[in-house]
């Protein structure tokens, strides 16, 4: 077999185990159980379908950038930099979701008889150590197996949960009744009073196709596939195809449960008044041992950890990865004063998941209300995620405020239409943020390319010597965070407010053939600028003596207008941020009648005067620098 389709599969495998979190794994029981084999159906396909397609979509993206092997890693953190909070807290979610249904529809009531008796000090105390052992093993694997070796041990996860399904399906073959045929629609209609087949075929639909784009998981695998030059579409295939053939399994197995005890009475009634069988398979397969012994049991359970535990150590695998990187390209003062090897790793996070998981269970919630967050309140991101893949304005600032009201709002909207069991709420929280979407980034590129426009013809309108001899004397419109300055410069320089500003002259030397001012002399109009703001606010340091230097990292600047020979160029500087490495520098330049020339920022980095290596900045400096920020 040739390497790369080997590697495929191994992906793929890894892939459909990563997948097969909380959600996939017990909602295939709770479909079955209200819809028959048409909600297995409309369950499975889309979620199988949503993989596929985020391989041929990522895989065209991947092509499509400059970069080779690393293209689609580079394409990300330029991607990611707007998503990161959603995409940290759709993991979070995920990750609760996993070790909820776990904890709940497994050792709750495994361990429901034996503590039948019990207090509920030792009751919370069993729930506690349940919930600390998932974690520990998922940080234990993820540690041990980093994102080049988990395809290998889940390799191996997949091989023991074939075994597992082999045993489940030869063991419960003498038990299966005559009469257990697959019904194709409702299998207890008078039990099931919840949201009707339409109320959850669109939300499902939308919400598992757009799904992964917004999960680190998956992105991480994609840029590894990517990295090892095999074919991301044919990973994602083979996974979307595993992942379908395991929620296959898990949906009949239950069904065949169903049938064989009579499937409503082992459902139980939640807190909004619904029946749920979750826990049916376990019910069934744990309580009455004597029946079916021992083995049937162990591999059932094994098949649940296996699915669970292939979920948390890819999530802490993508966690080290995601916030070590963001983490390390942070220049936030206030993340700077945290040791990074707390803000880097994903252990704080695990311990949240622990405690949204003990409320979960403590407050007796289900899957469902989980799940309301992917039909609802993600699937706004991920489709503005899946579009800035593919539209022009793919790198426009996202209107974070508005983007969080819209899925909030439809958060809401689903929860009551849920609740209410009113089908045309759940359709409208899913398809209102989708809708959103659609109009935003319409209008966005709209207003892109008449932007463009208009500054095109401005520009040019500009050198017209009729319109530059009227607007001579107009006072040039700035935005509200640029102040001019004000009047009377010291010769050195001076202080206004946190800024410090310098004015010169510029003469025939600073100026091109035409008449107008060099670009590249308005860098050393900003580096004098700074060289003298560096003489007042450290004026004890001494280039000889000095155990550090200050380097430039780099420098960006944006062009506005044109200056020209004889005008007063006063150019203003100030310390905008900093963190335990790096400083940020921000300057703006100003022309005689105080419009602005230009603005832009720079950051500055510190070394060993002895041997050039990176430093943290100076105590000095700090507290030179403190006073101006």
């Amino acid at each position: 077999m040739n390497l790369r389709w080997l590697n495929s599969i191994l992906w793929g495998n890894s892939v459909a185990l990563s997948w097969m979190w909380g959600l996939g794994l017990f909602f295939s029981v709770q479909m079955t159980f209200m819809f028959g084999l048409q909600g297995l159906l409309m369950f499975a396909i889309p979620n199988a379908l949503g993989l596929m397609l985020f391989g041929v979509l990522t895989q065209n993206v991947a092509r499509s950038h400059s970069g080779g092997r690393e293209s689609l890693a580079i394409f990300f953190d330029k991607f990611s930099k707007p998503f990161r909070l959603i995409l940290y807290l759709y993991q979070i979610v995920a990750l609760s979701l996993t070790v909820f249904a776990l904890v709940k529809y497994l050792f709750v009531p495994l361990m429901a008889g034996p503590l039948a008796n019990s207090n509920l000090a030792l009751q919370g105390l069993y729930l506690c150590l349940t919930i600390f052992v998932i974690l520990a093993a998922g940080c234990l694997f993820g540690e041990e197996f980093g994102i080049q070796k988990i395809k290998l041990s889940h390799a191996m996860m997949g091989s023991l949960l074939v075994i597992c399904v082999v045993i489940l399906l030869l063991g419960l073959n003498p038990l299966i009744p005559e009469k257990a045929s697959f019904q194709w629609s409702e299998p207890f209609p008078d039990i099931w009073k919840g949201p009707s087949l339409l109320g959850y075929f669109i939300p499902l639909v939308i919400g598992l196709l757009v799904g992964p784009w917004l999960d680190l998981q998956h992105w991480q695998r994609a840029i590894q596939i990517h990295r090892e030059n095999t074919s991301i579409r044919t990973s994602y295939f083979f996974g979307g195809s595993i992942f379908f053939l395991m929620l296959l399994f898990h949906g009949c197995l239950a069904y065949w449960v169903m049938m064989t005890t009579g499937g409503g009475m082992a459902a139980e009634k939640g807190l909004d008044g619904f029946k749920y069988a979750h826990e049916l398979v376990t019910n069934y397969l744990g309580k009455d041992p004597s029946k079916i012994g021992n083995t049937l049991p162990l591999a059932y359970f094994a098949f649940l950890v296996i699915c669970a535990l292939t979920t948390l150590d890819s999530g802490y695998v993508a966690l080290k990865w995601f916030l070590g990187k963001n983490v390390e390209k942070s220049e936030n003062m206030l993340i700077s004063l945290i040791p990074k090897q707390i803000l880097g790793s994903p252990i704080p996070t695990f311990f949240l998941v622990g405690f949204i998981t003990l409320i979960g269970v403590i407050a007796k919630l289900e899957l469902e209300y989980f799940m309301v967050f992917y039909a609802s309140f993600f699937v706004g991101y991920a489709a503005l995620a899946i579009a800035r893949c593919y539209v022009p304005n793919s790198q426009h600032p996202l209107p974070q405020i508005r983007m969080f009201s819209m899925a909030s709002m439809s958060l809401v909207i689903f929860a009551f239409g849920y609740l209410g069991s009113i089908t045309s709420l759940l359709i409208l929280g899913s398809i209102l943020p989708l809708a959103y979407v659609v109009w935003l980034v319409f209008n966005a590129d709209l207003l892109r390319v008449v932007t463009e426009k208009a500054t095109e013809v401005i520009d040019a309108a500009s050198e017209i010597p009729a319109i530059k001899a009227i607007t001579k004397t107009a006072v040039a419109a700035t935005s509200s965070d640029v102040k001019a300055p004000q009047d009377g410069h010291a010769l050195g320089g001076h202080f206004e407010d946190k800024w410090f500003v310098y004015s010169m002259i510029a003469t025939y030397q600073d100026t091109n053939s035409v008449g107008n001012v060099y670009f590249g002399m308005y860098g050393l109009f900003v580096g004098k600028t700074r060289e003298l703001f560096f003489n007042v606010a450290m004026p004890d340091f001494d280039l000889k003596t000095t155990k550090f230097y200050i380097l430039t990292r780099s420098f960006e600047h944006k062009f506005v207008r044109e200056a020209r020979e004889f005008d007063t160029i006063t150019v203003k500087i100030r310390v905008a941020d900093f963190n335990r490495k790096f400083c940020t520098l921000e300057h703006q330049i100003f022309g005689s009648e105080n419009e602005l020339l230009g603005k832009g920022k720079q950051s500055l980095l510190f070394v060993s005067s002895k041997d050039y290596s990176l430093l943290d900045i100076p105590s000095e400096v700090y507290t030179a620098f403190m006073k101006y920020l």
